[in-house]
C-alpha cells in the first residue's frame, strides 16, 4: 500500500482471526447457503482497515511450523512441565512451509521466503485453491438434510443388549466378545465394561492407557468413582499424544487429584496401545478381564472411526498384559509374552516370520494369503517381506486407508497384490491382521499399524482372535470391503487410485452400509432368539406347575 500521492510502498500484514473463539472463517450472506470466505471478505474491505491508504495488491498466504519441538525426555525432571513448555514453544517453532495463493507476484513470494527463512525452491508451495481446506468441516456440519448420509444410530451388541447381568459373568460364561464400532454403542459396551468394573465389589484393580479421550462420555467418571469405591486404579496418560498434549495434561491431572495412580509411560517410547486390564475375585480364584482395541477411548470418535475390540478373560492374554503393565508402570524389564504381539520388542520380529513362514507354505496346491488392514504401510522391512510373498506368487490383499509404500501389479514383482482404500462416511481406523498359516489360519487385531515408527518406537499390542465366531465377524468385514465395488479405491502400478464403479445394472451398498445393516440384522436375530428362549422357559415353568399341582 502508499499513502495517497506517494511513491514508496508498504508492506501489512493481516492475520485472519479465525477459531472456535473468533470468528467462522465461511461467513454465510444470504438465506439460501451462500457463503464467503473471511480472507475474502477482508481482502475486498481494505478501506475500511486502512482508511486513506491505496492498495496496490493483496494476496494470501500461509505458513507452516514445525510441531515437532520434543526435548530430551531423559534429562526432563518434571515430564508434565516439559511437556507445557513444548506446548507453549510451538507457537515459536521453526517455519518448515509456505502456501502462497497461485499468481503471487513473484517479487512478494521471494521476500516472504526470505524474510522466512526458507528456500524459495524447496518450502514454497502455490495453492491453486482456498488456502486451509480443513475450514470446509464448517460446510460440511451444516444441517441440510438432502446432502447428508440418513442418521446413523448404533445399536447394542447382541450378546449385551438383552442380558443385564454383570458384563463380566457375560464375558466369564459366552466366550470373548468382538465389538463393532461405529456399527455397535461405545457406551454399552467399553463404557459398560469400565462401569461395570468401577461398581463391582468384586474388582481390585483397573490398569488403562489412554493415548487420547475426550470430557465427553464416561470413561474417566469411570476411573474415577472406581478409585472413590477403594479400587487400585493406575492409568498411563500418554501426554505427548500430538496435537492432544494440553488435554492429555488436564486429563491427567484430574485423575490424579481423584487420588489415581498415573504414569507416562516408558521413557524414549509412545504408548499408543489401546488397553483395559481388570483384575477381579472370581470365587476362590483371581481373574483378569480386558479390553484390546483399534480405536481411542474417545466417546466421540467412536461414533466417526470404525474400530474393533475384544472383551475377553482368556488366561494367557491376561498374563501378558499384566507383565504388559509392570513393564509400563515401574521397572521391569520387556517381558517375552505368551500370545499377544508388542512394540517394539517382538511385534516387527513376529510379523516378518509369519510373512516368511507363509511363503514357506505357499503351493499351487494351496497358495499362500496374506490380508491387511490398516491405517498405514510405511515400514521398510514389512513392505520388502511382502514384495518377497508376491514375488513367490502368495496373495496380498491390503486395505489401507492412508499412506501405502507397496504398489501392486508390478510385473515379476508384486503381480498377487491388491491395494484398495475404503473412502465412506466412516473413517476407517481398525486394523485386521491374517495369514491362511497352510489352512491353520491366523488373525490379529490392535493398535499398530505397519509404520517404522510404530513398530520400532511405539508401544503396540495385537491380540489374536481365536474364537471361532469372532473369526467368521472377521472375515465378513474383510470380505465385505475387499468386494466393495462403490467406496473402494484400487491402487495402480504406478502408485495412484481408481474408483471402483458398480455394473450399470448392480444395485450394491458400499461396504460401511453393508455393515451397518449386518450389525442391525445380528441384534434382530439375538432379539428373536432371546424371546423365542423367554417362551421355552415360561412353557415350561406352566408344564412344571400343571404336572405338580
Amino acid at each position: 500500500m502508499r499513502f495517497p500521492g506517494g511513491h514508496e510502498l508498504y508492506m501489512a500484514r493481516i492475520k485472519v482471526p479465525v477459531g472456535k473463539k473468533v470468528s467462522p472463517r465461511m461467513i454465510q450472506v444470504d438465506e439460501i447457503h451462500t457463503f464467503i470466505t473471511l480472507d475474502d471478505l477482508l481482502a475486498n474491505n481494505l478501506d475500511m482497515l486502512f482508511p486513506g491508504m491505496e492498495i496496490e495488491s493483496c494476496e494470501s498466504f500461509r505458513i507452516t511450523r514445525n510441531a515437532n519441538v520434543e526435548r530430551d525426555e531423559e534429562v526432563a525432571s518434571d515430564l508434565l512441565e516439559m511437556i507445557e513448555i513444548e506446548l507453549r514453544e510451538r507457537h515459536f517453532a521453526p517455519i518448515v512451509r509456505l502456501e502462497v495463493s497461485k499468481g503471487m507476484n513473484p517479487i512478494h513470494r521471494g521476500m516472504l521466503a526470505a524474510e522466512l527463512g526458507l528456500d524459495e525452491e524447496l518450502d514454497v508451495f502455490e495453492i491453486n485453491s482456498m488456502i486451509a481446506t480443513r475450514d470446509l468441516f464448517e460446510l460440511a456440519s451444516l444441517n441440510i438434510p438432502d446432502l447428508r448420509d440418513p442418521p446413523h444410530h448404533m445399536v447394542d451388541h447382541p450378546q449385551l443388549a438383552h442380558d443385564r447381568r454383570n458384563i463380566f459373568h457375560i464375558i466369564r460364561d459366552q466366550g470373548p466378545l468382538l465389538l463393532q464400532h461405529p456399527y455397535e454403542s461405545f457406551s454399552t459396551t467399553v463404557e459398560r465394561f469400565l462401569r461395570n468394573a468401577a461398581e463391582d465389589p468384586k474388582v481390585l484393580a483397573i490398569k488403562m492407557t489412554l493415548y487420547r479421550t475426550s470430557g465427553e462420555g464416561n470413561i474417566l467418571n469411570s476411573l474415577i468413582q472406581a478409585a472413590r469405591n477403594g479400587k487400585q486404579v493406575a492409568v498411563l496418560v500418554e501426554l505427548m499424544a500430538r496435537f492432544d498434549e494440553a488435554a492429555n495434561i488436564r486429563w491427567a491431572r484430574r485423575l490424579e487429584q481423584a487420588g489415581i495412580h498415573v504414569t507416562y509411560g516408558v521413557i524414549g517410547l509412545k504408548t499408543h496401545s489401546k488397553l483395559i486390564l481388570v483384575v477381579r475375585r472370581d470365587y476362590a480364584k483371581l481373574r483378569r478381564y480386558y479390553h484390546v482395541g483399534t480405536g481411542n477411548y474417545h466417546a466421540g470418535t467412536a461414533r466417526l472411526y470404525t474400530d474393533l475390540g475384544v472383551l475377553g478373560c482368556d488366561k494367557d492374554v491376561g498374563q501378558d498384559l499384566t507383565e504388559l503393565f509392570n513393564y509400563l508402570t515401574g521397572y521391569s524389564p520387556p517381558p517375552s509374552y505368551r500370545k499377544i504381539l508388542a512394540a517394539p520388542y517382538s511385534l516387527k520380529k513376529m510379523l516378518l516370520k509369519k510373512i516368511e513362514r507363509e511363503i514357506g507354505l505357499h503351493s499351487a496346491e494351496q497358495p499362500g494369503l496374506i490380508q491387511m488392514k490398516m491405517n498405514a504401510l510405511e515400514d521398510a522391512d514389512i513392505v520388502k517381506a511382502l514384495y518377497k510373498a508376491t514375488t513367490a506368487g502368495v496373495r496380498v490383499d491390503l486395505i489401507v486407508r492412508d499412506t501405502c509404500r507397496l504398489r501392486p501389479g508390478i510385473p515379476g514383482l508384486s503381480e498377487s497384490a491388491k491395494v484398495i482404500s475404503i473412502v465412506g462416511r466412516f473413517l476407517e481406523h481398525s486394523r485386521i491382521t491374517y495369514f491362511q498359516n497352510g489352512g491353520d489360519e491366523e488373525y490379529f487385531i490392535g493398535s499398530a499399524d505397519f509404520m517404522h515408527r510404530n513398530l520400532e518406537s511405539r508401544v503396540e499390542v495385537l491380540i489374536p482372535v481365536e474364537a471361532s465366531a469372532l473369526r467368521q465377524e472377521l472375515r465378513l468385514i474383510l470380505d465385505v470391503q475387499l468386494s466393495d465395488q462403490r467406496s473402494a479405491w484400487d491402487m495402480l502400478a504406478d502408485g495412484s487410485y481408481v474408483q471402483r464403479k458398480p455394473a450399470d445394472n448392480e444395485k450394491s451398498l458400499n461396504a460401511q452400509e453393508t455393515l451397518i445393516g449386518v450389525a442391525k440384522r445380528r441384534l434382530a436375530a439375538a432379539k428373536k432368539h432371546q424371546e423365542k428362549r423367554m417362551r421355552e422357559k415360561l412353557v415350561n415353568h406352566f408344564q412344571y406347575r400343571l404336572k405338580n399341582r
